[in-house]
């Protein structure tokens, strides 16, 4: 069984609990996940299957888009609602407008420098930063710039008890923190906020209306389970692709070594036969005019 499937991870539980499922499931050991899902969100979770287990590195890459439900008004630990509540500021109905928020939206738009939460999976001297927050210390992180392609507000401000809720949805690029993104729309409002909810609605281009849950996996016949495989080569569609001759496969598919093509290729690249993945291949970072596999596909 080889491929990519698009799983709808439920709340509750985690990446590494979807793929111990899938396991039992399939039937089969080589099962891989393409990036973790908090334990609180839900959505969008392509799976790697099989020989598709290789190019989960390339899918983690690719674009991703959010729903997240925004409270401003009180801050927490985590940054999202699993946190202890340390700062409350109460807001009054008045205090700004949809348009104002539209506005700060928008502001955010494009390269945004972002500092990653004490309580996340980024390593700093080789520890986990989570690791440092369990033990209660506060060590400091290094900034980074991710991409946030498009931000809309989908619902109306709500005022209650103080607080401030509203949904929007977010279009970003690799290693974007959602629940940062929200404390930084609080701080641009002059306000505390944090992410009160948050479902990925797409991964890679998979989409959560065409993703399965488990339970509508463990029902289908292993048959069935096939059909719905989407093969290795969606995993590699943000790659340049070269489609390649027969008298080339076999040479590639051995990891041989190659003269530049008449178009050069200039990073990673898909060599394909017949529309089929074969290789990943790359400038050879000593010879000149040579190309050599970084991953071979048989």
């Amino acid at each position: 069984m080889d491929g990519i499937l698009a799983i709808n991870k439920p709340r509750g539980m985690t990446s590494h609990d979807v793929v111990f499922k899938l396991r039992k499931i399939l039937k089969t050991k080589k099962v891989g996940h393409t990036g973790t899902l908090d334990p609180a969100v839900d959505g969008v979770l392509p799976i790697c299957i099989g020989r598709a287990t290789r190019v989960s590195d390339y899918m983690m890459d690719s674009g991703k888009t959010y729903i997240a439900e925004i409270t401003l008004g009180s801050q927490t630990t985590t940054e999202d609602q699993t946190g202890e509540v340390i700062a409350e500021e109460p807001i009054s109905p008045d205090a700004f407008s949809a348009e104002e928020i539209d506005a700060v939206l928008q502001s955010l738009t494009g390269p945004l420098v972002q500092i990653p939460p004490m309580y996340s999976a980024v390593k700093v001297n080789g520890r986990k930063l989570y690791e440092y927050a369990r033990e209660g210390k506060v060590i400091e992180r290094p900034a980074r710039t991710v991409q946030i392609d498009a931000i809309r507000r989908l619902s109306q401000p709500v005022f209650q008890d103080h607080k401030v809720t509203f949904e929007i949805e977010v279009v970003c690029g690799k290693g974007t923190y959602i629940r940062t993104l929200a404390t930084q729309i609080a701080e641009r409002l002059s306000t505390v906020g944090h992410m009160s909810r948050l479902t990925r609605t797409s991964s890679g281009g998979f989409q959560l209306d065409d993703s399965l849950t488990l339970e509508q996996l463990a029902m289908m016949p292993l048959e069935q389970v096939q059909a719905h495989l989407l093969p290795l080569e969606r995993g590699l569609k943000d790659l340049p692709h070269i489609e390649v001759s027969a008298a080339l496969k076999d040479r590639i598919l051995n990891g041989q070594k190659l003269k530049q093509f008449s178009e050069p290729l200039t990073g990673e690249t898909v060599l394909t036969y017949q529309n089929k993945a074969l290789a990943i291949y790359m400038p050879h970072p000593e010879q000149d005019g040579i190309i050599k596999a970084r991953k071979v596909f048989n």
